[in-house]
């Protein structure tokens, strides 16, 4: 499918004004929303407080004389509110790219998802965001207040051992006698330093330089004029000024000295006080405006004359007649909103996050002893390294779907899509099957099953829950969410079906049974370690296998039926839109990452997840020894939910844009991942190298996971969310934690 077709097939299905159609609905309007039209249409047609007589309605509304005139007024505010309660519903695209990722992901089924993988005009984006973006080398107004507590934090952090690095560095330059100029401007910016709010750091221009240097007596002072001039002035422009005769040329600032005594002695121990400064500062990440401000000091300012270099307050910028270049001005230490600060399109979290893959790879292959990390360190650090794994992974298959058509599209999601998870839980039966150690396998099945369990109920709890709080209720496609939560029945009640089949006709076997009144035969007896066996006879060879092969074969099957409806022959059940709200959507759209960059990363993204896993899965062992913690809750919870944080993050991100729709079907797609293609996957696996992987499950599973997928049916009947819905799905799912919590160990475990 090409880009133009694909945007043909969500464009063909525009929205009708339902008075205008009320005789012949066509088929694409969702059966939720004609039952409400149908409903909303009585109560305005029938208002209870007008007399009890029988109007008939005609199809034209208000164009005939046989409705009332407070009828037809009723039907112009239905139309309105029946437009808000469709453009709720409609799912919107900033542009003609992220359409096709909509199309190639949403209605594909596929993950990963990313809100976005075309760079925003920056005109068009909010003052808040445009702040975040901002290099502090513009003056603006400022009328709020400079004492806040981030400021305060700011000294307590940052400040006050910077400004103290800068003057003692400003003295040991004094005692150089050559960098006596630099003293003086270490000591200037060690003030700075102390409180930068409302200062500024100015280069002088050339015109007053000039001045200065033939006249040293000249009221070129900064607190002396009162003219209202601009504040800022462009960088210097204006033409070469003939030196006095007699006057001796300034020497070039690379030519003296002490520029050499300083970039020995005094500039190296800055450069490390800086970059520890940024650093820190940007792994907080709210306080980035700190590390603006220390890089910007360290590759600007302190590489310039002293002499160019001028710190001035608010006060004296006002009084500011002669020409200068902007270098630095910050108001605020922090700012809440850089959550949404992005590199490259990758959120700033994420970036911050990388460099743990290094520390993973580097710790875990080379100190083998355990002599400088225990293996609890490097399991948690393998782990975390998987998440920002995991988002470029994300942002690669998203980048490639949105330039690609509907083949490239479906490969890509097809052999990437899983490949997070997949890696790990192969990773992680092959040690096993080598260690003969089977609660391996069990933890898998335990991951597995967390990961369906919290994208059926925590993913859409937590965006109903943050969506709700901001946009008190939102609405849906109570049509396309059925056609996933007919999926979700469908994945379940098959993946499950081997573990009925067996819980039916196997037969349960106790390793040890007492008698627990001694020797009276009518006593009660305790059997411990029961379990259906299913190697007795030919139970499993000739029955079960079998099953599992079959299902493991329906289950793609059925997935791709479900595309086919989805893409094919219903595709007018979702409905995207481009470029609504937002303003005028722009023709041309930059891209993050073009097809081939994303293609590069998305491989080494995943050589790198599978030395993470395969790190994560050799040092698992301490974590399941843990004699509190029953290996089932490890299972469903760290394993199974920390791969998908990113996914969580963009389902939230979905939700405060108002997009719920998107929100349920991040949750609804992973589930349906885990069931119809991951663990046939495993399967297929397990056939062509027997690690041991048996396709039956434990009771809790079973049962917590058709509970899981009921509940959410129920939830998503209404095609409305808010945040008391969220709050049952999140509230549900903690207390399956629970009971896994508590949950003894398994058999051989």
């Amino acid at each position: 499918m090409s880009l133009s077709a694909a945007q043909s097939s969500y464009t063909s299905s525009r929205r009708r004004r339902p008075a205008e159609h009320d005789q012949d609905l066509p088929q694409e309007h969702d059966p939720q929303a004609s039952l409400d039209h149908e409903q909303f249409h009585d109560r305005l047609t029938n208002p209870t407080d007008t007399p009890s007589t029988n109007h008939s309605i005609c199809p034209a509304l208000c164009t005939t004389k046989c409705m009332p005139a407070h009828t037809c007024q009723s039907h112009h505010a239905y139309d309105e509110s029946w437009e808000e309660i469709q453009s709720k519903r409609t799912i919107r695209a900033e542009n003609e790219v992220e359409a096709n990722k909509l199309v190639n992901n949403y209605r594909f089924g596929f993950r990963k998802w990313k809100s976005h993988v075309t760079e925003r005009p920056f005109e068009v984006r909010s003052e808040v965001v445009k702040e975040l973006y901002s290099e502090l080398n513009v003056i603006k107004p400022y009328s709020g207040h400079l004492i806040t507590c981030g400021n305060v934090a700011y000294v307590l952090l940052f400040g006050w051992w910077i400004s103290l690095a800068y003057f003692l560095i400003g003295l040991f330059m004094f005692i150089t006698i050559t960098g006596v100029p630099y003293g003086k401007l270490c000591l200037k910016l060690s003030c700075y330093f102390l409180w930068p709010f409302g200062k500024s750091i100015h280069e002088i221009g050339k015109t007053l330089r000039i001045c200065c240097e033939q006249a040293p007596d000249c009221e070129c002072d900064l607190e002396r004029t009162e003219d209202d001039s601009p504040v800022l002035l462009p960088s210097p422009t204006d033409g070469p000024v003939p030196e006095l005769p007699g006057r001796p040329l300034r020497t070039p600032y690379w030519r003296r000295f002490s520029t050499y005594v300083w970039l020995l002695l005094g500039y190296p121990p800055l450069v490390v006080i800086h970059s520890l400064a940024c650093f820190i500062s940007w792994i907080l990440v709210f306080t980035i405006p700190v590390s603006k401000m220390n890089a910007r000091t360290l590759g600007v300012i302190l590489l310039l004359a002293p002499e160019d270099v001028s710190v001035t307050s608010c006060t004296q910028r006002k009084h500011q007649i002669y020409e200068t270049r902007a270098l630095l001005c910050c108001y605020q230490a922090t700012n809440w909103y850089y959550y949404k600060y992005t590199v490259d399109g990758i959120n700033v979290f994420a970036v911050n996050l990388l460099p743990l893959v290094i520390v993973a790879i580097v710790i875990g292959y080379i100190d083998r002893e355990n002599q400088y990390a225990s293996s609890d360190v490097k399991f948690a650090i393998a782990i975390c390294s998987i998440i920002p794994l995991s988002y470029y992974i994300g942002m690669g298959i998203a980048s490639i779907s949105a330039q690609s058509n509907f083949a490239v599209g479906a490969v890509v999601n097809a052999t990437f899509g899983s490949i997070t998870e997949l890696t790990f839980y192969i990773t992680a039966l092959l040690r096993g099957h080598r260690a003969a150690n089977p609660c391996l396998q069990e933890v898998v099945k335990a991951a597995l099953t967390g990961t369906l369990l919290g994208c059926i109920l925590f993913i859409p709890g937590i965006c109903m829950i943050i969506g709700g709080l901001k946009h008190s209720e939102q609405r849906f496609n109570s049509r396309s969410t059925g056609v996933s939560a007919a999926l979700l029945f469908i994945s379940v009640g098959g993946v499950f079906a081997p573990t009925l089949f067996s819980k039916a006709y196997g037969s349960l076997v106790c390793d040890a049974c007492t008698n627990s009144s001694g020797g009276n035969s009518s006593g009660a007896f305790v059997c411990h370690n029961c379990h259906y066996d299913l190697n007795n006879g030919t139970l499993f060879r000739n029955h079960v296998e079998p099953l599992v092969y079959t299902v493991s074969a329906l289950l793609p099957v059925a997935y791709i039926i479900g595309l086919i409806f989805t893409l094919k022959t219903h595709s007018h059940i979702y409905d995207i839109h481009v470029g609504g709200g937002q303003g005028r959507a722009p023709h041309g759209a930059v891209v993050h990452w073009s097809r081939w960059r994303s293609l590069v990363i998305l491989i080494m993204a995943t050589v790198l997840t599978s030395a993470c896993a395969d790190l994560a899965t050799e040092h698992i062992q301490p974590i399941l020894n843990q004699p509190n913690v029953s290996q089932y809750f490890i299972g469903v919870t760290v394993l199974a939910m920390v791969p998908e944080i990113p996914e969580i993050v963009n389902g939230i991100q979905f939700a405060l844009q108002n997009n719920i729709s998107l929100s349920l079907e991040v949750g609804s797609c992973i589930a349906v991942q885990v069931c119809m293609l991951q663990i046939p996957i495993l399967v297929l696996f397990n056939a062509c190298y027997d690690v041991g992987f048996v396709l039956l499950f434990s009771d809790m599973h079973l049962w917590a996971s058709m509970f899981s997928v009921i509940l959410v049916n129920y939830i998503f009947m209404d095609g409305k969310s808010d945040y008391f819905q969220g709050t049952a799905l999140v509230v549900v799912y903690l207390i399956l934690l629970a009971m896994y919590f508590f949950a003894p160990s398994p058999t051989g475990c």
